[in-house]
């Protein structure tokens, strides 16, 4: 990351700047992720097809049956979960870049070393966000429309009705999802930042920023979509006693979801994701950086 070649903020800032970035993203591209949610839950089944046919097809039926405030149903789980999951991810892959360079006797990162850095500040970004997730999955399934009526009710019916515990059912899988993502994410924006010619000017900063993070983003959407849809269907299953989930850990998941729906069914939603994810990593990326900025001019 470009905090790493410049003078280094303390956490504070490093929050302040990852939740900027966050909400920005979440505000501009939330509908896309209700409608990968709703894809990615659908199971095919013989003789009858899909209720959605695509991501436009989703869009329209949404907004016509449901209306178009059903776009943003769910968003206070995530606006809620994007100061500490954002701050997490840039602070912790910051960090971890730190610990790994003195590990392995370096002074400069490598495109090595950010897979492995990204992909810890992945599995470190995963047990904040999961409970988050949890409650945004149940929230945004159609099937669950008249069961919650808010995040503070979901999160109290879960707990009564399936444990306390049970808000982190997924944690495995969201492991998966987030190591993938952002081994993706911070190994490609490293490598497009050494190709692409500097920026000789704030505009030109940004821009490349832009590119980084929006190329750096659909990578890390390519290799983590299949862990995304397990995820998605773990975490929308009601615990019962007694009772083995169908969908209960993410390999043995991708392998039954492979199998009985085939294997394009594990990319399920990847057209709302990747829109999303692809110029959300941008998004995430310009704002990040040109808050961390900010802040050094104020201390400077």
């Amino acid at each position: 990351m470009s905090t790493q070649e410049k003078k280094p903020l303390p956490f504070f800032y490093q929050f302040i700047a990852g939740a900027v970035a966050g909400i920005s993203e979440i505000l501009v591209m939330y509908p896309l992720d209700v409608v990968k949610t709703r894809v990615q839950l659908q199971v095919s089944s013989a003789g009858a097809g899909p209720e959605y046919t695509g991501m436009v097809d989703c869009i329209q039926k949404i907004v016509k049956n449901e209306g178009f405030s059903r776009l943003y149903r769910g968003i206070t789980a995530p606006i809620l979960m994007e100061a500490p999951k954002r701050a997490t991810k840039f602070a912790a892959n910051d960090e971890w870049g730190k610990v790994y360079r003195n590990l392995f006797g370096v002074t400069k990162m490598d495109q090595s070393l950010s897979v492995l850095t990204g992909a810890t500040a992945g599995a470190t970004e995963s047990f904040v966000v999961v409970p988050f997730e949890l409650v945004k999955i149940r929230i945004q399934d159609k099937n669950n429309g008249g069961k919650y009526k808010g995040i503070t009710d979901t999160v109290y019916k879960i707990a009564k009705e399936e444990g306390v515990l049970a808000l982190y059912n997924g944690l495995e899988a969201t492991l998966w999802r987030h190591i993938l993502w952002n081994a993706g994410y911070f190994g490609v924006i490293f490598k497009v930042r050494e190709v692409i010619p500097k920026a000789e000017t704030p505009s030109g900063q940004t821009t490349n920023d832009l590119i980084a993070g929006s190329i750096g983003g659909t990578a890390g959407t390519i290799l983590n979509t299949p862990a995304d849809v397990v995820k998605s269907r773990i975490q929308n299953t009601v615990r019962v006693e007694g009772v083995v989930p169908k969908y209960n850990w993410a390999w043995p998941s991708i392998y039954t979801v492979m199998k009985e729906e085939g294997f394009g069914a594990l990319y399920k939603g990847f057209v709302p994701k990747v829109l999303r994810l692809g110029p959300g990593g941008g998004i995430l990326l310009v704002v990040f950086t040109a808050v961390m900025d900010f802040f050094r001019s104020m201390e400077e």
